[in-house]
Protein backbone atom coordinates (compact mmCIF):
# COMPACT_ATOMS: atom_id res chain seq x y z
CA UNK A 1 0.00 0.00 0.00
CA UNK A 2 1.41 3.39 -1.00
CA UNK A 3 1.45 6.42 1.26
CA UNK A 4 -1.48 7.95 -0.61
CA UNK A 5 -3.51 4.74 -0.31
CA UNK A 6 -3.09 4.84 3.45
CA UNK A 7 -4.86 8.22 3.78
CA UNK A 8 -7.46 7.85 1.03
CA UNK A 9 -10.17 6.32 3.26
CA UNK A 10 -9.96 9.24 5.65
CA UNK A 11 -10.18 11.82 2.84
CA UNK A 12 -13.18 10.07 1.29
CA UNK A 13 -14.83 9.88 4.70
CA UNK A 14 -14.40 13.63 5.23
CA UNK A 15 -16.07 14.36 1.88
CA UNK A 16 -19.04 12.22 2.94
CA UNK A 17 -19.18 14.01 6.28
CA UNK A 18 -19.31 17.49 4.71
CA UNK A 19 -21.51 16.47 1.76
CA UNK A 20 -24.63 18.17 3.13
CA UNK A 21 -22.73 21.43 3.62
CA UNK A 22 -21.29 21.17 0.12
CA UNK A 23 -24.72 20.60 -1.37
CA UNK A 24 -26.13 23.63 0.47
CA UNK A 25 -23.23 25.70 -0.85
CA UNK A 26 -23.82 24.39 -4.38
CA UNK A 27 -27.52 25.28 -4.20
CA UNK A 28 -26.71 28.71 -2.80
CA UNK A 29 -24.42 29.47 -5.73
CA UNK A 30 -26.99 28.02 -8.15
CA UNK A 31 -29.69 30.30 -6.75
CA UNK A 32 -27.48 33.39 -7.10
CA UNK A 33 -25.95 33.17 -10.60
CA UNK A 34 -23.22 35.72 -11.28
CA UNK A 35 -21.58 36.52 -14.60
CA UNK A 36 -17.89 36.61 -15.50
CA UNK A 37 -15.70 38.70 -13.16
CA UNK A 38 -18.76 39.58 -11.02
CA UNK A 39 -18.82 36.41 -8.88
CA UNK A 40 -18.57 38.32 -5.59
CA UNK A 41 -20.99 36.20 -3.56
CA UNK A 42 -19.70 32.86 -4.86
CA UNK A 43 -16.14 34.02 -4.18
CA UNK A 44 -17.01 34.99 -0.62
CA UNK A 45 -18.90 31.77 0.16
CA UNK A 46 -16.24 29.47 -1.34
CA UNK A 47 -13.31 31.17 0.40
CA UNK A 48 -15.15 31.23 3.73
CA UNK A 49 -15.85 27.51 3.37
CA UNK A 50 -12.20 26.69 2.69
CA UNK A 51 -11.00 28.89 5.54
CA UNK A 52 -13.48 27.30 7.93
CA UNK A 53 -12.01 23.89 7.10
CA UNK A 54 -8.42 24.92 7.71
CA UNK A 55 -7.00 26.00 4.34
CA UNK A 56 -4.91 29.17 4.07
CA UNK A 57 -6.78 31.43 1.65
CA UNK A 58 -5.52 34.32 -0.49
CA UNK A 59 -8.24 36.44 -2.07
CA UNK A 60 -8.07 38.54 -5.23
CA UNK A 61 -5.00 36.76 -6.59
CA UNK A 62 -3.64 37.61 -10.02
CA UNK A 63 -5.29 41.01 -10.01
CA UNK A 64 -8.77 39.49 -10.33
CA UNK A 65 -11.06 40.47 -7.45
CA UNK A 66 -13.06 37.23 -7.60
CA UNK A 67 -10.10 34.85 -7.93
CA UNK A 68 -8.59 33.02 -4.96
CA UNK A 69 -5.94 30.52 -3.98
CA UNK A 70 -6.22 28.20 -0.99
CA UNK A 71 -3.17 26.23 0.11
CA UNK A 72 -2.91 22.95 2.03
CA UNK A 73 0.79 22.52 2.93
CA UNK A 74 2.78 19.31 3.08
CA UNK A 75 5.77 18.33 5.18
CA UNK A 76 8.24 20.52 3.31
CA UNK A 77 9.36 21.76 -0.09
CA UNK A 78 8.08 19.73 -3.01
CA UNK A 79 5.71 19.79 -5.97
CA UNK A 80 2.52 21.84 -6.19
CA UNK A 81 -0.70 20.23 -7.39
CA UNK A 82 -3.58 22.58 -8.26
CA UNK A 83 -7.31 21.84 -8.16
CA UNK A 84 -9.24 24.43 -10.17
CA UNK A 85 -12.73 25.73 -9.42
CA UNK A 86 -15.12 27.64 -11.69
CA UNK A 87 -18.23 29.47 -10.45
CA UNK A 88 -19.48 31.94 -13.05
CA UNK A 89 -22.90 31.56 -14.69
CA UNK A 90 -24.35 32.14 -18.15
CA UNK A 91 -26.41 35.21 -19.07
CA UNK A 92 -30.14 34.55 -19.00
CA UNK A 93 -30.00 30.85 -18.13
CA UNK A 94 -27.95 30.87 -14.92
CA UNK A 95 -25.93 27.79 -13.98
CA UNK A 96 -26.76 25.90 -17.17
CA UNK A 97 -23.12 24.78 -17.35
CA UNK A 98 -23.11 23.46 -13.78
CA UNK A 99 -20.29 25.63 -12.46
CA UNK A 100 -21.89 25.48 -9.03
CA UNK A 101 -20.98 21.78 -9.04
CA UNK A 102 -17.47 22.44 -10.38
CA UNK A 103 -16.84 24.96 -7.59
CA UNK A 104 -18.14 22.83 -4.74
CA UNK A 105 -16.36 19.70 -5.97
CA UNK A 106 -13.10 21.68 -6.00
CA UNK A 107 -13.51 23.24 -2.58
CA UNK A 108 -14.84 19.95 -1.23
CA UNK A 109 -11.60 18.29 -2.29
CA UNK A 110 -9.61 21.10 -0.69
CA UNK A 111 -11.58 20.95 2.57
CA UNK A 112 -11.16 17.18 2.81
CA UNK A 113 -7.42 17.46 2.28
CA UNK A 114 -7.19 20.31 4.80
CA UNK A 115 -8.75 17.96 7.36
CA UNK A 116 -5.48 16.01 7.30
CA UNK A 117 -3.77 19.05 8.81
CA UNK A 118 -0.34 19.02 7.26
CA UNK A 119 -0.34 16.70 4.27
CA UNK A 120 1.88 13.66 4.96
CA UNK A 121 3.99 14.32 1.85
CA UNK A 122 6.42 16.97 0.66
CA UNK A 123 4.88 19.73 -1.40
CA UNK A 124 1.44 21.31 -1.30
CA UNK A 125 -2.02 21.18 -2.84
CA UNK A 126 -3.79 24.36 -3.88
CA UNK A 127 -7.38 25.11 -4.78
CA UNK A 128 -7.34 27.92 -7.34
CA UNK A 129 -10.59 29.79 -7.87
CA UNK A 130 -10.74 30.77 -11.53
CA UNK A 131 -13.40 33.34 -12.48
CA UNK A 132 -14.91 34.02 -15.88
CA UNK A 133 -14.65 30.75 -17.76
CA UNK A 134 -17.76 31.67 -19.74
CA UNK A 135 -16.28 34.20 -22.10
CA UNK A 136 -13.69 35.90 -19.92
CA UNK A 137 -10.72 33.50 -20.15
CA UNK A 138 -10.06 33.90 -16.42
CA UNK A 139 -7.50 31.09 -16.32
CA UNK A 140 -5.48 32.73 -19.08
CA UNK A 141 -5.43 36.00 -17.14
CA UNK A 142 -4.34 34.15 -13.98
CA UNK A 143 -1.57 32.37 -15.87
CA UNK A 144 -0.39 35.67 -17.34
CA UNK A 145 -0.33 37.11 -13.80
CA UNK A 146 1.85 34.24 -12.55
CA UNK A 147 -0.77 32.49 -10.37
CA UNK A 148 0.09 29.10 -11.93
CA UNK A 149 3.84 29.68 -11.64
CA UNK A 150 5.41 26.72 -9.87
CA UNK A 151 2.33 24.50 -10.33
CA UNK A 152 3.45 21.04 -11.44
CA UNK A 153 0.04 19.62 -12.40
CA UNK A 154 -3.54 20.87 -12.42
CA UNK A 155 -6.99 19.32 -12.54
CA UNK A 156 -10.71 20.04 -12.31
CA UNK A 157 -14.01 18.30 -12.98
CA UNK A 158 -16.92 19.43 -15.13
CA UNK A 159 -20.54 18.31 -14.93
CA UNK A 160 -22.04 16.51 -17.91
CA UNK A 161 -24.67 13.95 -18.93
CA UNK A 162 -22.17 11.16 -18.36
CA UNK A 163 -18.87 10.47 -16.58
CA UNK A 164 -15.92 10.49 -18.94
CA UNK A 165 -12.31 10.94 -17.92
CA UNK A 166 -11.19 12.23 -21.32
CA UNK A 167 -13.06 14.22 -23.94
CA UNK A 168 -11.31 16.53 -26.40
CA UNK A 169 -12.23 20.19 -26.61
CA UNK A 170 -12.18 22.76 -29.40
CA UNK A 171 -10.11 25.90 -29.60
CA UNK A 172 -11.91 29.22 -30.01
CA UNK A 173 -11.20 32.55 -31.61
CA UNK A 174 -13.88 35.04 -30.59
CA UNK A 175 -14.58 37.72 -33.15
CA UNK A 176 -16.77 40.80 -33.50
CA UNK A 177 -18.08 42.03 -36.85
CA UNK A 178 -19.33 45.61 -37.20
CA UNK A 179 -20.95 47.24 -40.21
CA UNK A 180 -21.22 50.97 -40.82
CA UNK A 181 -23.85 52.35 -43.21
CA UNK A 182 -25.98 55.49 -43.55
CA UNK A 183 -29.24 56.31 -41.75
CA UNK A 184 -32.25 57.57 -43.72
CA UNK A 185 -36.05 57.44 -43.56
CA UNK A 186 -36.95 53.84 -44.34
CA UNK A 187 -40.12 54.81 -46.23
CA UNK A 188 -39.66 58.21 -47.85
CA UNK A 189 -35.91 58.14 -48.56
CA UNK A 190 -34.72 54.50 -48.54
CA UNK A 191 -32.42 55.07 -51.53
CA UNK A 192 -30.52 57.64 -49.50
CA UNK A 193 -29.65 55.07 -46.84
CA UNK A 194 -26.99 52.35 -46.65
CA UNK A 195 -28.45 49.42 -44.73
CA UNK A 196 -26.04 47.93 -42.20
CA UNK A 197 -28.65 45.35 -41.16
CA UNK A 198 -28.59 43.92 -44.68
CA UNK A 199 -24.83 43.58 -44.31
CA UNK A 200 -24.94 41.58 -41.07
CA UNK A 201 -27.71 39.36 -42.47
CA UNK A 202 -25.59 38.80 -45.58
CA UNK A 203 -22.69 37.76 -43.35
CA UNK A 204 -24.83 35.13 -41.61
CA UNK A 205 -25.97 33.83 -45.01
CA UNK A 206 -22.36 33.69 -46.25
CA UNK A 207 -21.32 31.73 -43.16
CA UNK A 208 -24.19 29.29 -43.67
CA UNK A 209 -22.82 28.63 -47.17
CA UNK A 210 -19.25 28.38 -45.85
CA UNK A 211 -20.20 25.61 -43.42
CA UNK A 212 -20.53 23.17 -46.32
CA UNK A 213 -16.80 23.46 -46.99
CA UNK A 214 -15.31 23.48 -43.49
CA UNK A 215 -14.14 20.50 -41.49
CA UNK A 216 -16.99 18.57 -39.81
CA UNK A 217 -15.47 19.08 -36.34
CA UNK A 218 -15.27 22.89 -36.77
CA UNK A 219 -18.01 25.25 -35.59
CA UNK A 220 -19.04 28.82 -36.47
CA UNK A 221 -21.90 30.40 -34.53
CA UNK A 222 -22.91 33.89 -33.50
CA UNK A 223 -25.56 36.36 -32.42
CA UNK A 224 -26.54 39.84 -33.61
CA UNK A 225 -25.79 42.20 -30.74
CA UNK A 226 -27.04 45.36 -32.47
CA UNK A 227 -29.50 45.21 -35.34
CA UNK A 228 -30.79 48.79 -35.51
CA UNK A 229 -32.83 51.22 -33.48
CA UNK A 230 -36.30 51.50 -35.00
CA UNK A 231 -38.10 50.05 -38.01
CA UNK A 232 -38.55 53.41 -39.77
CA UNK A 233 -34.80 54.18 -39.70
CA UNK A 234 -32.38 52.53 -42.11
CA UNK A 235 -29.89 50.91 -39.68
CA UNK A 236 -26.59 52.79 -39.91
CA UNK A 237 -24.71 50.50 -37.49
CA UNK A 238 -24.97 46.80 -36.71
CA UNK A 239 -22.74 44.35 -34.88
CA UNK A 240 -22.53 40.63 -34.24
CA UNK A 241 -20.32 38.38 -32.13
CA UNK A 242 -19.13 34.94 -33.20
CA UNK A 243 -17.15 31.98 -31.92
CA UNK A 244 -14.90 30.24 -34.44
CA UNK A 245 -14.01 26.77 -33.12
CA UNK A 246 -11.76 23.97 -34.31
CA UNK A 247 -9.60 21.13 -33.01
CA UNK A 248 -6.42 23.15 -33.62
CA UNK A 249 -5.53 26.79 -33.22
CA UNK A 250 -4.15 26.77 -36.77
CA UNK A 251 -7.57 25.86 -38.19
CA UNK A 252 -9.23 28.45 -35.95
CA UNK A 253 -6.99 31.02 -37.66
CA UNK A 254 -7.98 29.67 -41.07
CA UNK A 255 -11.63 30.10 -40.10
CA UNK A 256 -10.84 33.69 -39.08
CA UNK A 257 -9.27 34.36 -42.49
CA UNK A 258 -12.33 33.07 -44.29
CA UNK A 259 -14.70 34.82 -41.87
CA UNK A 260 -12.98 38.15 -42.55
CA UNK A 261 -13.36 37.69 -46.31
CA UNK A 262 -17.07 36.86 -45.82
CA UNK A 263 -17.57 40.04 -43.76
CA UNK A 264 -15.80 42.14 -46.38
CA UNK A 265 -17.95 40.54 -49.07
CA UNK A 266 -21.14 41.34 -47.15
CA UNK A 267 -20.00 44.93 -46.79
CA UNK A 268 -19.19 45.23 -50.49
CA UNK A 269 -22.57 43.78 -51.47
CA UNK A 270 -24.50 46.31 -49.37
CA UNK A 271 -22.28 49.38 -49.70
CA UNK A 272 -21.26 49.35 -46.04
CA UNK A 273 -17.90 49.42 -44.34
CA UNK A 274 -16.91 46.35 -42.31
CA UNK A 275 -14.69 46.08 -39.27
CA UNK A 276 -13.65 42.67 -37.94
CA UNK A 277 -12.02 42.51 -34.48
CA UNK A 278 -10.65 39.22 -33.16
CA UNK A 279 -10.17 38.76 -29.42
CA UNK A 280 -6.41 38.53 -28.77
CA UNK A 281 -6.94 35.66 -26.32
CA UNK A 282 -7.29 32.35 -28.12
CA UNK A 283 -8.87 29.47 -26.20
CA UNK A 284 -6.66 26.48 -26.90
CA UNK A 285 -7.80 22.83 -27.17
CA UNK A 286 -7.26 20.49 -24.25
CA UNK A 287 -4.02 18.51 -24.28
CA UNK A 288 -4.38 14.94 -23.03
CA UNK A 289 -2.42 13.52 -20.11
CA UNK A 290 -2.87 9.72 -19.99
CA UNK A 291 -1.02 9.25 -16.68
CA UNK A 292 -3.20 11.71 -14.79
CA UNK A 293 -6.34 10.51 -16.55
CA UNK A 294 -5.61 6.90 -15.59
CA UNK A 295 -5.04 7.91 -11.95
CA UNK A 296 -8.36 9.75 -11.92
CA UNK A 297 -10.10 6.74 -13.47
CA UNK A 298 -8.62 4.41 -10.83
CA UNK A 299 -9.89 6.71 -8.11
CA UNK A 300 -13.37 6.75 -9.62
CA UNK A 301 -13.29 2.94 -9.46
CA UNK A 302 -12.01 3.13 -5.88
CA UNK A 303 -15.07 5.18 -4.84
CA UNK A 304 -17.39 3.02 -7.00
CA UNK A 305 -18.35 5.79 -9.43
CA UNK A 306 -17.39 4.19 -12.75
CA UNK A 307 -16.81 5.90 -16.07
CA UNK A 308 -19.70 5.81 -18.57
CA UNK A 309 -19.43 4.89 -22.25
CA UNK A 310 -19.76 7.86 -24.59
CA UNK A 311 -23.43 8.18 -25.54
CA UNK A 312 -22.39 9.46 -28.97
CA UNK A 313 -24.94 12.27 -28.87
CA UNK A 314 -22.72 15.31 -28.50
CA UNK A 315 -19.81 17.08 -30.11
CA UNK A 316 -17.22 19.00 -28.14
CA UNK A 317 -17.22 22.30 -26.28
CA UNK A 318 -14.36 24.59 -25.29
CA UNK A 319 -12.71 25.76 -22.10
CA UNK A 320 -9.95 28.07 -20.94
CA UNK A 321 -8.65 25.01 -19.09
CA UNK A 322 -7.29 24.07 -22.51
CA UNK A 323 -4.78 26.92 -22.21
CA UNK A 324 -3.65 25.55 -18.83
CA UNK A 325 -3.23 22.08 -20.35
CA UNK A 326 -0.95 23.50 -23.04
CA UNK A 327 1.38 24.91 -20.33
CA UNK A 328 1.50 22.11 -17.74
CA UNK A 329 0.14 18.58 -17.13
CA UNK A 330 -3.62 18.94 -16.72
CA UNK A 331 -6.82 16.91 -16.76
CA UNK A 332 -10.44 18.04 -17.18
CA UNK A 333 -12.66 14.97 -16.56
CA UNK A 334 -16.45 15.03 -16.79
CA UNK A 335 -18.74 13.84 -13.99
CA UNK A 336 -22.34 12.80 -14.51
CA UNK A 337 -24.84 15.26 -13.05
CA UNK A 338 -27.73 14.67 -15.47
CA UNK A 339 -29.26 11.81 -17.48
CA UNK A 340 -27.97 10.91 -20.95
CA UNK A 341 -28.70 13.39 -23.70
CA UNK A 342 -29.34 16.51 -21.61
CA UNK A 343 -27.41 19.29 -23.38
CA UNK A 344 -25.24 21.73 -21.48
CA UNK A 345 -26.19 25.42 -21.74
CA UNK A 346 -29.88 24.49 -21.61
CA UNK A 347 -32.53 25.31 -19.02
CA UNK A 348 -32.99 21.59 -18.50
CA UNK A 349 -29.32 21.15 -17.59
CA UNK A 350 -29.56 24.11 -15.20
CA UNK A 351 -32.31 22.27 -13.33
CA UNK A 352 -30.26 19.07 -13.15
CA UNK A 353 -27.32 21.08 -11.74
CA UNK A 354 -29.18 21.25 -8.40
CA UNK A 355 -30.58 17.71 -8.43
CA UNK A 356 -29.72 14.64 -6.32
CA UNK A 357 -27.77 13.40 -9.36
CA UNK A 358 -25.70 16.61 -9.21
CA UNK A 359 -25.02 15.99 -5.52
CA UNK A 360 -23.74 12.50 -6.31
CA UNK A 361 -21.50 13.85 -9.06
CA UNK A 362 -20.21 16.64 -6.85
CA UNK A 363 -19.32 14.24 -4.04
CA UNK A 364 -17.64 11.83 -6.45
CA UNK A 365 -15.78 14.70 -8.09
CA UNK A 366 -14.52 16.04 -4.78
CA UNK A 367 -13.26 12.60 -3.74
CA UNK A 368 -11.61 11.78 -7.07
CA UNK A 369 -9.90 15.18 -7.27
CA UNK A 370 -8.54 14.93 -3.74
CA UNK A 371 -7.33 11.36 -4.19
CA UNK A 372 -5.71 12.04 -7.56
CA UNK A 373 -3.93 15.09 -6.19
CA UNK A 374 -2.63 12.92 -3.33
CA UNK A 375 -1.43 10.27 -5.80
CA UNK A 376 0.67 12.84 -7.66
CA UNK A 377 2.02 14.41 -4.48
CA UNK A 378 2.89 11.07 -2.90
CA UNK A 379 4.57 9.58 -5.97
CA UNK A 380 7.45 11.43 -7.65
CA UNK A 381 7.41 8.64 -10.24
CA UNK A 382 3.77 9.28 -11.18
CA UNK A 383 4.37 13.01 -11.44
CA UNK A 384 7.43 12.36 -13.61
CA UNK A 385 5.32 10.19 -15.93
CA UNK A 386 2.71 12.95 -16.13
CA UNK A 387 5.46 15.38 -17.15
CA UNK A 388 6.67 12.89 -19.76
CA UNK A 389 3.14 12.61 -21.13
CA UNK A 390 2.94 16.37 -21.34
CA UNK A 391 6.20 16.54 -23.27
CA UNK A 392 5.36 13.60 -25.50
CA UNK A 393 1.79 14.57 -26.39
CA UNK A 394 1.80 16.87 -29.38
CA UNK A 395 0.60 20.44 -28.95
CA UNK A 396 -2.60 21.67 -30.56
CA UNK A 397 -1.30 24.94 -31.93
Amino acid sequence: MSGADAVKPKVAEVVDRIADDLERLSHRIHASPELAFKEERAHAWLTEFLEKHGARVERGVGGLATAFRATIPGTGAGPTIAIMAEYDALPGIGHACGHNVIATAGVGAGAALAALGTLPFAGRIQVIGTPAEEGGAGKVKLMDAGVFEGVDAAMMVHGRCGTQVWRPSLGIIKVKAEFFGQAAHASSWPWRGVNALNAVISLFNALDAMRQQIRPDARIHGVITKGGDQANIIPEYTSAEFYLRATTVAYCRELLRRFTLAAEGAAAATGCRAQVTADPTVHEPLKANPTMAEAFKRNLEYIDFPEDPDDGQAGYGSTDCGNVSQRLPTIHPYIRISPDGVPGHSREFAEWARSPLARAGMVAGAKALALTALDLLASPEALARARQDFTREGGNA
